[in-house]
């Protein structure tokens, strides 16, 4: 008999209720025992959503980060952090964050504390749009166990009859994403990380625990002979634990790695099988007859239905073969998907028919498995369902647009070209806008008030008039221009109060995108995004942003930068159609940003920002893939910005990724500016020029807007040198890493007035 498990459920709640309940605790709005009170009430519910599986897991649940979570659980917190004392949680949320909200406002002699803490650098979680908290590691780091979160979820789940599967991030990607702050060798504090695990799994074993899920999702990326040896050391040590390890892979196929996951000393292996069908016969094949092989059949990072006939054509002979040591799952953690497509009552009805959110795949999962148990004919009525709205999919006009399609195959092979090069653009755009040394800017995006947020909901409910609504946004967008103004800034952005989301604003105004209400993901922490939905062909009806920039613009003499997301960001971040190439679908986003680049330009704005942020995660997790992925995508980049005069000067804008292996790429994009975060991670992208000459002018972000904390003006001053160090001061801009929308006025200010003060500092010399 098949086994059905999950590998991980959305954690922030089908309302977000995690995310106003953190939010809430943050600002000291109430207390921790409410905050703790609610993750206990979500994982009740979601243990109880997920009551059909055989197997269900348990400590998928966080607070912030499941890695952060990790490192709590290991002990390996940052000495900036723990010596502080206090609160478990405050001390989760310093490392998390920057600072907790009682350390915000305490008092006394400690002014370490009144100070605040450098929060703990954060990346994207492999290919996806989540964020985690880096592990920092040095030669002497020790690790001592804390079994305590584990061991709670784990007996309140056995309270709750729950058949509980504990989840863990293994020891190998564990320290694979960590980083060595002095340099070290990663690998050495392998054996006494290995310590730390065998005593957990025997803690989990005590408390009742059989099977225990450890992801190693490092095994789908290139791993040189030390890595590969890693593993066997780890799962050579942890063979004799009292459960038994089901090893989970996912996001990428194994290739040259399935040899050496197959053979490991663990009772199960689990394959994302919705990106690595070719690894199903290899492993068959290789994987012993005692061990358990968990597929991964239901796509967990996308939003389309799954074609279960089809999933059953090539399943049903692995089920002949594997009997009851075959388990079925999703592909990965359902944390990357909304929650319950049932919530979505205005969603288009034809697109809705179409998709598939966590609740709805873990159905599919049973329609799977009950196919296999009793036979198709058990399940003929989903499964005819099923066939027919795929077709249906597949028919529909609206996804298929013959017009989008001519114009995107008549593009030119040199469409992406600037007329100059950038020395001559560069000299050009100096004599139009006349900026001083070390120009100062934003990112975009200025913080949003609860009273902004509310017109706009109430204007999207019909419940107040377009020209009201226009009114409301335009005295926010003059205050935003004023008080740059006042600050010294010398490029100013119009703030966004008009905009819900970088990618759904846009997505919103371009035919052949769909929209959730409560299509929730995290992205980090509290913070969560509601990707648009890409289901058919794109373009641009009109113009989306001209008017709004034009008027601010009008309220100063300053530079005013249009604020666009690229092609390539509008493709990574939305749920995009999966019948054809993702490239094809982002050279149809090119175009119609490219529509509204050329309309800013002729409406007289000679400065357009064009954010790239999701350029590094769409990345293939194999090198080998690098080149074709990076081909299109600075193609895309270049296709939508690259038509306007040499006077008119592009940005472009990345965040919270590791771009210093692909800084030939980026320079590939020919943007005249590039921000770029830099602050949380030390300057460590600076790393990149000493082996790349990037030949055009950049920003490096010295203001670090995911915390609370106010960066100082001669941190920023010393920052700014360390830049200038490798690259010269005349191409140097200075401004924040992202943008400040979700910070408060009282803290952006401060931070930004600090900022404009450093760059006076620099200029003086």
């Amino acid at each position: 008999m098949v086994t059905t498990h999950n590998l991980g459920f959305p954690r922030i709640g089908a309302g977000r209720e995690l995310k106003f309940a953190l939010e809430s605790y943050w600002k000291g709005g109430s207390p921790r025992t409410a905050l703790e009170d609610l993750g206990a009430a979500l994982r009740r519910r979601h243990w109880a959503s997920q009551a059909a599986l055989d197997w269900v897991p348990v400590g998928d649940f966080s607070f912030y980060d499941q890695m952060l979570d990790m490192s709590v659980t290991l002990g390996n917190l940052p000495e900036r952090a723990r010596r502080l004392g206090g609160d478990a949680l405050d001390t989760y949320f310093r490392v998390a964050r920057g600072r907790s909200a009682p350390d915000a406002a305490c008092g006394g002699e400690d002014a370490d504390c009144c100070a605040g803490i450098a929060a703990g650098e954060m990346t994207k979680w492999f290919n996806t749009n989540y964020h985690y908290i880096v592990p920092e590691l040095a030669a002497d780091t020790g690790f001592r166990l804390d079994p305590s979160r584990l061991l709670g979820q784990l007996a309140e789940s056995r309270a709750a009859g729950v058949n509980a599967k504990p989840v863990l991030i293994g020891p190998v990607t564990y320290l694979a994403l960590a980083k060595a702050k002095d340099g070290s060798d990663r690998l050495g504090l392998l054996p006494r990380l290995l310590a730390v695990y065998a005593s957990l799994l025997d803690a989990l074993a005590s408390a009742g625990a059989t099977w225990v899920q450890i992801d190693e999702p490092v095994l789908a990326t290139d791993l040189d002979a030390d890595w590969r040896h890693a593993f066997h050391e780890a799962y050579h040590a942890l063979k004799s634990a009292r459960v038994k390890l089901l090893l989970a892979t996912y996001f990428g196929p194994l290739r040259e790695n399935l040899y050496l996951a197959a053979t490991l000393p663990v009772a199960g292996l689990h394959l994302d099988v919705t990106v690595g069908r070719d690894d199903i016969l290899p492993v068959c094949n290789l994987l012993s007859s005692h061990k358990v092989l968990s597929l991964g059949v239901i796509d967990g990072r996308n939003v389309w239905k799954t074609d279960l006939n089809a999933v059953l054509d090539w399943l049903e002979p692995v089920a002949r073969q594997f009997g009851s040591r075959l388990w079925i799952a999703p592909s990965c953690s359902l944390l990357h998907v909304p929650v319950d497509l049932e919530c979505e009552e205005e969603l288009d009805p034809e697109v809705k028919s179409w998709l598939a959110f966590a609740l709805q795949k873990l159905d599919e999962l049973q329609v799977l498995a009950r196919a296999l148990r009793e036979g198709r004919e058990a399940v003929r009525v989903e499964l005819d369902a099923n066939r027919a709205a795929l077709a249906a999919r597949r028919r529909s006009p609206r996804v298929h647009d013959p017009a989008v399609q001519a114009r995107g195959a008549a593009i030119p092979s040199q469409g992406g070209a600037r007329a100059s090069p950038h020395a001559v653009r560069a000299a050009r755009q100096a004599a139009l806008l006349n900026l001083p040394a070390y120009p100062t800017t934003t990112i975009g995006s200025f913080p949003q008030t609860a009273e902004i947020r509310r017109v706009r909901s109430e204007f999207r409910a019909g419940r107040v008039a377009a020209a009201a609504y226009r009114k409301a946004m335009e005295d926010e967008i003059a205050r935003c221009v004023r008080e740059q103004e006042a600050l010294g800034l010398d490029v100013l952005v119009h703030g966004e109060p008009e905009r819900n989301d970088m990618v759904e604003y846009f997505g919103e105004q371009l035919e052949g995108f769909a929209f959730s209400r409560h299509g929730w993901v995290q992205s980090y922490g509290s913070r969560c995004v509601k990707p648009p939905i890409l289901f058919g062909d794109v373009h641009r009806p009109k113009a989306m942003t001209v008017d709004w920039i034009r008027y601010a613009q009008s309220r100063t003499t300053r530079p005013m930068k249009g604020m666009l997301t690229g092609p390539v960001t509008m493709c990574n971040w939305s749920f995009v159609r999966d019948d054809q190439p993702r490239s094809a679908s982002c050279r149809q986003l090119a175009l119609a940003i490219r529509d509204e680049v050329l309309d800013l330009e002729a409406a007289g704005i000679r400065v357009i920002q064009i954010d790239e942020a999701a350029l590094r995660e769409g990345l293939p997790l194999r090198r080998a893939e690098w080149d074709g992925y990076l081909d299109w995508a600075v193609a895309s980049f270049r296709i939508a910005a690259n038509g306007v005069r040499d006077e008119t000067q592009i940005h472009t804008h990345m965040c919270y990724s590791e771009f210093n292996d692909i800084i030939a790429a980026i320079a590939r994009m020919d943007a005249d500016v590039i921000t770029i975060e830099t602050a949380r991670s030390d300057m460590e992208l600076l790393d990149a020029f000493e082996d790349v000459a990037y030949p055009n002018a950049i920003g490096p972000g010295v203001y670090d807007i995911h915390t609370p904390n106010v960066p100082a003006t001669d941190q920023i001053v010393a920052a700014m040198r360390k830049a200038a160090a490798r690259i010269p001061a005349e191409r140097l801009w200075v401004n924040p890493d992202c943008g400040l929308k979700t910070r408060r006025w009282e803290e952006a200010l401060p931070a930004l007035a600090n900022m404009v003060a450093a760059a006076k500092v620099l200029r003086a010399g």
